[in-house]
């Protein structure tokens, strides 16, 4: 299959090189120097140091060179970024491409899913456009650790075509048919992500972590199924899978703001000094917002946004947090399965 990956960060980059052996691959990098870098050293220094990439991946910094005669197109651009990109590539986008998103954030002033800004803006058949989420740390994927995620589809025998070209020796892709699922999961992980950060930066323990995993997890649900989501996508990869690596990782750009935020740095220090997005800081807001028009509790991701804007300090969210009046644990769940 012909492949063009837009984006040349560390997640685009990953994927590429594992696509490139299978594929004929070519990624597309703004920057003409991490293109250049690519192409001669098969490496990407600015986002990915010291790992190599396939020898069998092209990249360039023409965008019309990168789609030319593109089977699959994914797009690995940060939310805040990919509407702007998207109208970029549209009028070199191939007409019969499927298109495939696998930035994990809801765009601020819409609060539309990635899915739903490339139906917008390329008025493409919504049944070639597709999602990719799950626990899916971009350098164990590329040093070979085995990983598994999920790609939703509308269309089974298209899911199950782009499976193939997708799945890699180190790399299990499932299939699904739920993208807001799998999208509202990718989306508000980072939030919880930062908020699990903000414990360990205080000098928590596992008990924290575990509970404000569990906890999150229950209020993505929440807002997940009020958006139309499968509630069993959040028990899944893309949503329990995705929570767990992001919420305990120390490569994860999300945990990272929020332990520096619990440690007591200012959040302009923290993103200043990092090369990468960190997607849950322009995603918390856009969360809340969608659980704002959907009436939807999310506890643990109003703190953060508290946290983020300074109305709060890490310890006073925290404080709230446990001044709230405990329910019984399976109200939420037992709501959210009936809800379907």
């Amino acid at each position: 299959m012909k492949v063009a990956v837009i984006g040349g960060g560390s997640f685009g980059t990953t994927m590429a090189s594992l696509l490139a052996p299978r594929n004929d691959t070519t990624l597309w990098a703004r920057d003409a120097a991490i293109s250049d870098e690519i192409e001669r050293d098969h490496r990407n220094s600015a986002y990915l140091p010291r790992q190599e990439l396939s020898p069998a991946l092209r990249a360039t910094d023409d965008l019309e060179l990168a789609l030319q005669a593109a089977e699959l197109v994914v797009f690995a651009i940060p939310s805040p970024f990919f509407r702007s990109v998207v109208e970029l590539a549209l009028p070199m986008l191939p007409a019969n491409a499927d298109l495939v998103s696998v930035a994990k954030g809801i765009e601020l002033t819409t609060g539309a899913r990635m899915s739903e800004v490339l139906v917008d803006v390329t008025d493409h058949d919504p049944a070639k456009i597709c999602v990719l989420s799950g626990p899916n740390l971009a350098r164990e994927m590329l040093a070979g650790h085995p990983s598994a995620t999920v790609l939703a589809s509308p269309d089974d025998e298209r899911a199950q075509r782009l499976q193939h070209a997708l799945t890699t020796p180190s790399l299990r892709v499932f299939t699904g048919r739920d993208l807001v699922g799998c999208e509202i999961g990718g989306a508000a992980k980072n939030v919880i992500a930062i908020a699990a950060g903000i414990g360990d930066g205080l000098g928590y323990g596992w008990n924290t972590k575990s509970a404000l995993i569990t906890r999150g997890l229950a209020e993505i649900a929440r807002l997940g199924v009020a958006l139309g989501a499968n509630p069993m996508t959040f028990l899944g990869l893309a949503g329990n899978g995705d929570l767990i690596a992001t919420c305990s990782s120390t490569q994860s750009r999300n945990h990272h703001v929020g332990e520096c935020l619990g440690q007591g740095r200012p959040l302009n220090e923290i993103i200043a000094e990092m090369n990468m997005v960190a997607e849950g800081v322009a995603t918390t807001p856009a969360i809340v917002g969608l659980a704002n028009r959907v009436g939807v509790p999310m506890p643990i991701s109003r703190k953060v946004e508290a946290v983020l804007t300074g109305v709060l300090s890490p310890a006073d969210a925290v404080h709230q947090l446990m001044s709230f009046e405990p329910g019984s644990e399976l109200d939420d769940l037992d709501r959210t399965t009936l809800a379907t």
